[in-house]
């Protein structure tokens, strides 16, 4: 639900894509609550909430999101934050465990991004994340007996306790290697500088058993 997190997407994927040794890199999605206690409410605009919880005013609140939609616009992706449904992300955290089960975790994630940002669906709609399922190629039936009770809900949480571990305190939150984190939707250069600055190191270890960084020092 953090606007930045689908943008960042994009810039990562588009660095990704020019990284040389993009077939070595494996992406894992983890979960993470801003607002862990968030209480649906499909009659609040995105705009109120935030006006609300940052304690900004209404008009400020539109301002920054209409700022967002546009640096969302640089990087190909449609906003329509008017038609955003502020919704608890507890359940679509749990339905994007079950898709990485199935090797869909980051067809789960686009969809959701794509549902939340573009086309105003309520994300913790059991039934929306059905027809999702569904659109990437999981069966709505499991969807929904997954949802119905407590399956992947302490896998949400203990993404939650790793990310606090690790430092996060916002999104998007990359950790590459379990070594260098790159904090918010940053250029497609620093994502690429920390991609070969792990690989070269992992190289490194991978051919003489020690640590080397990326200047030669090794341990």
């Amino acid at each position: 639900m953090c606007p930045f997190c689908y943008i960042g997407k994009r810039k990562f994927e588009k660095a990704l894509a020019q990284f040389p040794g993009k077939e070595h890199i494996t992406v894992e999605w983890k979960s993470f609550q801003l607002n862990p206690e968030l209480v649906n409410n499909s009659g609040q605009s995105i705009h109120e909430y935030l006006a609300e919880h940052k304690g900004w005013t209404l008009s400020y609140a539109k301002q920054l999101n209409e700022q967002v939609s546009g640096m969302a616009a640089a990087v190909g992706l449609e906003y329509n934050l008017d038609k955003a449904v502020v919704a608890n992300s507890f359940d679509a955290h749990r339905f994007v465990h079950l898709a990485a089960q199935h090797g869909l975790g980051d067809a789960a994630e686009e969809s959701l991004f794509r549902a939340y940002f573009t086309e105003g669906k309520d994300i913790s709609d059991r039934e929306v994340l059905a027809q999702l399922g569904a659109g990437i190629g999981l069966d709505a039936e499991e969807v929904r007996r997954t949802l119905s009770g407590n399956t992947y809900a302490r896998e949400v949480q203990r993404d939650i306790a790793e990310a606090a571990a690790l430092g996060a305190r916002g999104v998007p939150f990359f950790v590459i290697d379990r070594k260098y984190a790159v904090s918010g939707a940053q250029p497609e250069e620093v994502f690429l500088k920390a991609l070969q600055q792990s690989y070269n190191e992992q190289a490194a270890t991978d051919n003489n058993g020690n640590a080397c960084s990326i200047d030669g020092d090794c341990a």
